[in-house]
């Protein structure tokens, strides 16, 4: 795909989540768990520049998977990495923008695996990894040399840091970014989770950068493009049940973590490891995901520090439930006129509780008495066969909430 290109006179910068494991490689965490890369942004709210970026990328144009099994044109398909331990010989590196490249010696074995293969023309990105130190190495444009690298650019990382570049600096890739911490990995996907956001490349940037990219790497100021280094999600609403099981972790981690731009290049083209076990045609299956499916978000809100790639964590709690609502009993009829030795049959309706039982009584004595009458624990009520002295008061008690009642008022009459 195409390379990010330099001016080396023009190289003028500008100036609630919850918390996530952090993935791994080898013994080492891939940058902090709280490192923006590994921060979910799920619950951000999408970026007034959303559509806008959406369509310059091409909203009708899908997701190309840009690695997977076999060859291409004679190389891996994807960006290749190499683990080595703290033992393996470093070598020097003469950069074509050594002003913006970290000086080295790296511990990148002569003969590590080259983006696209020994004979590319393209990026010749050449990734390793010390993981007894936890330290990433990162070339771009790598020719191996008899004791040496010859490299356009180059990056090193302590990867239990957060710390940044320098601001304006560029990396191994465009965006002043490292590269191996976006990168999809098959052992992601056999471990059945991607705890990261992904790397991917547009067509054309803005000339400008936003946090946690460090540099920009175009002459366009039109506000419909994307500055390097914005974060896109896959919208939360996208059905994801009718692509493989491999697939649907890969648009989990785009729903959860999202993806940077990280280059310029080709449209939605995200960026992974070669790796024999990748099935190509499910791969090929993504491009079902269009870029209109996707959001922007701004992620400017979880910056601790514009040199750090600290993310400011929360942990995401539910709003409460709302309180439950009070239990309530009606009684009916509320009113009656009972004739002596008489029956009226009263029912009780509990609201709110799955216990709709009720206790019944008469003039506050379950059951009732032989001056105001008797009822029974259907709510019958038996007049008492003599006019009482009072109004009788007949009660519907909640078993739930003893608290909750309701009456009816009887008038016993002699007929």
């Amino acid at each position: 795909m195409p390379r990010h290109f330099f001016v080396f006179g023009l190289l003028l910068g500008f100036t609630s989540v919850a918390r996530a494991q952090a993935p791994t490689i080898g013994n080492c965490t891939v940058l902090p768990a709280d490192n923006i890369w590994n921060t979910p942004i799920d619950q951000l709210p999408v970026s007034p520049n959303s559509s806008t970026y959406v369509n310059t990328i091409g909203a009708t144009t899908g997701v190309h998977a840009d690695f997977g099994s076999g060859l291409w044109d004679g190389g891996p398909i994807g960006i290749p990495f190499i683990t080595v331990p703290g033992t393996q010989t470093k070598y020097p590196v003469s950069f074509y923008y050594a002003d913006e490249s970290d000086p080295g010696p790296y511990a990148v074995p002569l003969n590590a695996p080259i983006e696209g293969g020994s004979a590319s023309t393209g990026d010749r990105h050449a990734i390793s990894i010390d993981v007894d130190h936890c330290i990433l190495y990162e070339l771009y444009a790598a020719f191996p040399q008899a004791a040496s690298w010859q490299a356009g650019s180059g990056a090193i990382y302590n990867l239990l840091s957060d710390n940044l570049r320098v601001a304006t600096w560029t990396s191994a890739d465009a965006a002043g970014l490292p590269i191996f911490p976006g990168l999809v990995r098959y052992d992601e996907i056999a471990a059945g989770e991607i705890r990261h956001a992904l790397r991917f490349t547009v067509p054309q940037t803005q000339k400008a950068y936003v946090w946690p990219a460090r540099h920009y790497a175009s002459s366009l100021t039109g506000a419909q493009y994307p500055p390097m280094g914005v974060r896109f999600r896959l919208r939360p609403d996208f059905d994801i049940s009718s692509f493989s099981p491999a697939n649907q972790i890969i648009l989990k981690a785009l729903k959860k973590y999202g993806m940077m731009i990280a280059d310029n290049g080709s449209s939605w083209f995200v960026s992974g490891a070669p790796d024999s076990r990748w099935n190509n045609d499910e791969l090929h299956d993504l491009g079902r995901v269009h870029g209109s499916d996707f959001q922007v978000v701004d992620v400017s809100g979880l910056m601790i520090s514009p040199d750090s790639g600290q993310a400011q964590q929360s942990t995401v709690t539910p709003p409460p439930p709302p309180p439950p609502t009070p239990i309530s009993v009606t009684i009916s009829p509320t009113q009656a006129t009972v004739r002596i030795n008489k029956t009226q049959l009263f029912t009780a309706t509990v609201q709110n509780s799955t216990n709709k039982a009720v206790t019944w009584k008469v003039n506050g004595v379950t059951g009732g008495t032989a001056q105001y009458g008797y009822i029974s624990s259907l709510g019958r009520y038996m007049a008492p066969s003599s006019v009482p002295g009072a109004v009788v008061t007949v009660t519907a008690v909640s078993v739930a909430d003893p608290t909750k009642s309701a009456s009816a008022a009887v008038t016993v009459v002699r007929r």
